[in-house]
């Protein structure tokens, strides 16, 4: 008899070890050992991490914005800081708050457990890839700091601004 012909009329021997569970899909443990490390949350705490998030963001463009103003004279501090005041009240309204609002309306819908990266749609991370792409290309560009500042005082204080939405949903609903 053949090795190959040995194999074909092998008897099952069961061995001691136990079967691992086979979850929906049937697949064996794979899913099952992916889903251990599934960094889920509850709703109400993605909210509060997605303010935390935007509102930490925003301070760090203010900060760099607010350290190139002091740079200027006093006259131009004033208005540049102003004009960059404005801007962010404009990307806030118009911009950023029905962004947090879709957020929001989307995390409200999703099961108990959400991803903690899920905070916003999975499309919106490439826009960030590329908005974190312009911020170092323009940080690094020869454009004077100070009128620079307009820019990153008018993103950061709209996160800012906008983070206080997340704040809000997380403090009126205490069950999500």
């Amino acid at each position: 008899m053949t090795a190959i012909d040995q194999v074909i009329n092998a008897e099952y021997i069961p061995t001691d070890k136990p079967e691992e569970p086979i979850d929906k899909e049937g697949d064996n443990s794979m899913l099952t050992k992916m889903k251990k490390f599934d960094p889920a949350v509850n709703k109400r705490l993605l909210i509060a991490l997605s303010g935390i998030t935007w509102s930490v963001v925003g301070i760090i463009l203010c900060n760099l914005a607010i350290g190139w103003l002091l740079q200027t004279a006093a006259r131009n501090r004033i208005w540049l800081g102003a004009a960059g005041i404005i801007l962010a009240l404009l990307i806030h309204h118009f911009g950023f708050l029905r962004l947090v609002d879709r957020n929001i309306d989307r995390i409200q819908s999703q099961k108990d457990k959400v991803c903690v990266f899920a905070f916003q749609a999975w499309k919106s991370y490439l826009i960030v890839v590329i908005m974190v792409g312009i911020g170092i290309t323009l940080r690094h560009s020869s454009l004077p700091k100070p009128y620079l500042s307009v820019v990153y005082i008018g993103f950061g204080g709209a996160m800012i601004l906008s983070s206080l939405r997340y704040f809000r949903v997380f403090a009126m609903h205490k069950k999500l």
